[in-house]
C-alpha cells in the first residue's frame, strides 16, 4: 500500500512537470512558425491566385486575426461560423484542418503508428548490437577486440543518418537487391531504416555498456561471487549485467527523443509514410496546424518514454524508489 501511494505521488509530481513543458512546447512552436517569413496561404494557392481567394482562405483558417486571438483559438477553438473552419481547439483534441481541408488529427493518427514502429525497431537494433559488443569490449579490455569495437563505435557516432541511409540503399537495395528501398507494409520495409536510425544510438550505448560493465567488475560483490566459485558466465550475466543496465536505461530514455527527431530524416530518405515525412511536408507547405500537431505528438511521446524509464529504474534497482 505504501509503495502504491509513493508511486501515485511520484506520478503527480511528474504530471506537474509535464503540463508546463507541454504548454512551453506548444507556445514556442506557435511563435516560431508564425515568425518564419512568407505567407502560407500564398504558398499554398500560388502566386497567380486571386486576392479574394487568398483572403477567403486566410479568413477560413483565422490567419487574418491578431496573433493573440490565433493563440487563444489554438487552445480553445472556435465555432464554425462566418466562413471559419470548425476548430474545437487543442484542449479538446482538435487542431482543425489543413489548407486542403484534411483533418489534422486524422492525418497525424494515420502516420503515427509507422513512426512508432520505426522508433521501436531502431531501439531494438541499438540494444541488440550494443549490449553484446559492450560486454565483449569490457571482458577483452586492452586487447585487439576492445580496440576494434571502440573504432567501430566511433565510426557509428561520426556518420550521420543521411550518409548511412543512402549507402545502405546503394549496397543492400540496388547492388545486392536484398531489401526494398521504401514502404512500410511488411517487416522487411523496416530493416534498412531501423538499422540506419539505430546504429548511431548503438555506438553510444556500446561505449556506455563497456564503461558500466568495467565499473561493476571492480566491485566487491563480484570478487565475492568469484570467491564462491560461481562460473564467470553466471557472474557476468546474472550479477554484473543487471547492475550495469541502470545507466544504459537512462541513456535509452534520453536518446529516444533523438531517435524521434532522427526519424524525420530517415523517413524522408526511405520514403516512409510516417510523422517525420508528414512534418517535412507540412513545414515546406507552412501548414501551421499540422506542424503543431506533429511536434506536440513527438514531445508527448518523449515525455511518456521518460516516464516509463523511471518505472524501469524501480524494477532494476528498488533502492531508487526509496531514495525518492
Amino acid at each position: 500500500m505504501t509503495m502504491l501511494v509513493s508511486f501515485f505521488l511520484s506520478f503527480l509530481k511528474r504530471m506537474a512537470v509535464v503540463v508546463p513543458v507541454m504548454w512551453a512546447v506548444v507556445t514556442l512552436v506557435f511563435l516560431l512558425i508564425h515568425l518564419v517569413p512568407g505567407d502560407p496561404v500564398v504558398m499554398y494557392l500560388g502566386d497567380s491566385a486571386r486576392p479574394e481567394d487568398i483572403q477567403a482562405l486566410r479568413h477560413k483558417h483565422g490567419l487574418d486575426l491578431p496573433l493573440w486571438q490565433q493563440y487563444v483559438r489554438l487552445w480553445l477553438g472556435a465555432p464554425a461560423k462566418d466562413g471559419l473552419d470548425k476548430h474545437r481547439g487543442l484542449l479538446r483534441g482538435d487542431l482543425g484542418e489543413t489548407f486542403g481541408g484534411k483533418n489534422v488529427m486524422k492525418e497525424l493518427l494515420n502516420r503515427y503508428p509507422t513512426t512508432l514502429k520505426l522508433a521501436g525497431a531502431a531501439m531494438l537494433v541499438a540494444v541488440i548490437v550494443a549490449i553484446p559488443l559492450g560486454i565483449a569490449a569490457a571482458v577483452a579490455r586492452g586487447h585487439w577486440l576492445d580496440t576494434a569495437i571502440s573504432v567501430v563505435s566511433l565510426g557509428g557516432i561520426a556518420l550521420p543518418n543521411f550518409v548511412i541511409g543512402p549507402l545502405a540503399i546503394l549496397i543492400f537495395a540496388v547492388y545486392l537487391d536484398w531489401l526494398p528501398v521504401s514502404g512500410s507494409e511488411r517487416l522487411e520495409h523496416f530493416i534498412l531504416p531501423a538499422t540506419t536510425l539505430g546504429l548511431a544510438m548503438a555506438a553510444i550505448l556500446t561505449r556506455l555498456v563497456r564503461s558500466s560493465v568495467l565499473e561493476e567488475l571492480g566491485e566487491d560483490y563480484v570478487r565475492t561471487a568469484r570467491a564462491k566459485g560461481l562460473p564467470e558466465r553466471v557472474v557476468l550475466f546474472k550479477h554484473v549485467l543487471k547492475n550495469s543496465l541502470i545507466p544504459v536505461v537512462t541513456i535509452i530514455g534520453l536518446q529516444f527523443g533523438i531517435i524521434l527527431t532522427g526519424a524525420i530524416v530517415t523517413e524522408t530518405i526511405f520514403a516512409m509514410p510516417g510523422v517525420g515525412d508528414l512534418t517535412v511536408r507540412a513545414i515546406n507547405e507552412r501548414e501551421y496546424n499540422q506542424v503543431q500537431a506533429n511536434l506536440l505528438a513527438i514531445a508527448l511521446t518523449y515525455v511518456a518514454v521518460n516516464t516509463l524509464t523511471d518505472l524501469l529504474y524501480r524494477l532494476l534497482d528498488p533502492r531508487i524508489a526509496l531514495d525518492r
